[in-house]
């Protein structure tokens, strides 16, 4: 245990993050074996030499890879990588916020920051995803969970980073926590042909984005390359929500594509063209005939 600590002093990850992958390789190397008890929080931080809140949030992020399970007034102990039926881990926002919720959210935000970062990644951001997705195909197949999500983690961000539009960008780092969580959760049973599906998504968005920057923008734009199949999975009664239908006339998604402006008279159609898309049909669709917002 006194070699932890100098292996959390050099790492250049959070505090939290070098704990999660040094209990990882105690638990990957047998030092910790499978079903084995984890002694206390109050001993093991004190053999860390680090504080209780990192080390309680290191334990959260095993439990969500599958790698430990906390079972109340009895402790946390070691997972069997053996054992069969294993189960995801609790989803430890419930309270605030349900795990097809966030899907559906990250669906909606990520692909319109992937189309607008596009023109700003340049050759050194591509560069960047490229080390992190070789970095998080490698990570799987070496069977490091920890490094496979900081991977997936790092090149989720690059793109946003990248975003222009500041409230977007802020907008996505409010919700890290829960981003974050969002990509761990699934890991525990993701087969290995449905991560083989991740990696080759990632290099589609490499791709897209690689074409628009050199000019050769396809017609869908790269925040359309990532097809997020967890997302459509999660639609309707699987994800345990009303699938609403989209708006008819989806103003808004108009505007930030280059469509009509906010101060352009409905039923105009769009600008600089006679064509006219007549009012918009929502009133008698949407309850108490009110309509979408940009109509009232």
């Amino acid at each position: 245990m006194a070699k932890i600590e100098a292996a959390v002093m050099h790492e250049k990850t959070p505090v939290t993050q070098a704990v999660a992958r040094r209990l990882q390789g105690m638990i990957r190397s047998g030092e910790l074996k499978a079903n084995e008890k984890l002694p206390s929080q109050r001993v093991l931080s004190d053999q860390l030499k680090v504080s209780r809140p990192s080390l309680r949030e290191a334990l959260l992020t095993l439990e969500t890879l599958g790698l430990v399970r906390t079972l109340p007034a009895r402790g946390t102990f070691v997972v069997d990588p053996g054992a069969a039926g294993g189960r995801a881990a609790p989803w430890r926002y419930d309270d605030a916020y349900s795990l097809p919720e966030v899907f559906q959210s990250r669906a909606l935000i990520e692909p319109e920051m992937c189309r607008l970062a596009a023109p700003h990644l340049g050759a050194p951001g591509l560069d960047r995803l490229d080390a992190a997705n070789a970095d998080f195909e490698a990570a799987w197949r070496g069977g490091d969970l920890v490094a496979h999500v900081e991977a997936d983690l790092r090149f989720h961000r690059t793109i946003a980073e990248a975003c222009p539009n500041r409230m977007l960008r802020r907008l996505y780092q409010s919700v890290q926590d829960l981003l974050s969580e969002s990509q761990r959760q699934p890991i525990p049973n993701t087969a290995g042909d449905r991560m083989a599906q991740s990696i080759a998504e990632h290099g589609a968005i490499i791709a897209a984005l690689r074409g628009a920057s050199g000019g050769r923008r396809s017609r869908r734009g790269p925040g359309n390359a990532h097809p997020y199949p967890q997302h459509r999975r999660l639609r309707g009664r699987d994800a345990g929500l009303r699938a609403r239908p989209p708006h008819p006339r989806p103003h808004l998604a108009l505007i930030l594509r280059g469509g009509p402006s906010p101060s352009q008279p409905r039923g105009a159609g769009w600008q600089g063209k006679a064509r006219s898309r007549g009012p918009c049909p929502a009133p008698r669709s949407t309850p108490a005939g009110r309509g979408c917002s940009a109509c009232r």
